[in-house]
């Protein structure tokens, strides 16, 4: 019944923007905590972004944080990344899940998230 689907990502130059999103589905939106995770070639998952239930506070990962934004609409069951001045090391695959956690040492979907569920994820590359 979880679903989680990923958006927005393409190939875009160094320096550019691009919007994801995230369309939540089978569980009570507002009640959970939101995070971007990305998983980068061959190294670990990386969350980069989380933000409250209420959307009242946000912490991002250094690597990111200055270029990256992300919000919510709880009435739209969705969550955003607003992702400016990319590099190329922000090529990844992203993914969005709830309760966002730090640790995740592996793959991101080897990790047991709450619901056990990942999307698919949406790639983001960049490149000139």
């Amino acid at each position: 019944q979880v679903q989680l689907v990923e958006s927005g990502g393409e190939l875009v130059q160094p320096g550019g923007s691009l919007r994801l999103s995230c369309a939540a589905s089978g569980f009570t939106f507002s009640n959970y905590d939101m995070g971007w995770y990305r998983q980068v070639p061959d190294e670990e998952c990386d969350l980069v972004a989380d933000i409250t239930n209420d959307g009242g506070k946000t912490n991002y990962a250094d690597s990111v944080k200055g270029r990256f934004t992300i919000s919510r609409d709880n009435a739209k069951n969705t969550v955003y990344l607003q992702m400016n001045s990319l590099k190329p090391e922000d090529t990844a695959v992203y993914y969005c899940n709830v309760d966002p956690f730090s640790g995740i040492r592996g793959a991101c979907t080897g990790w047991g998230t709450t619901f056990g569920y990942w999307g698919r994820g949406t790639q983001v590359t960049v490149t000139s």
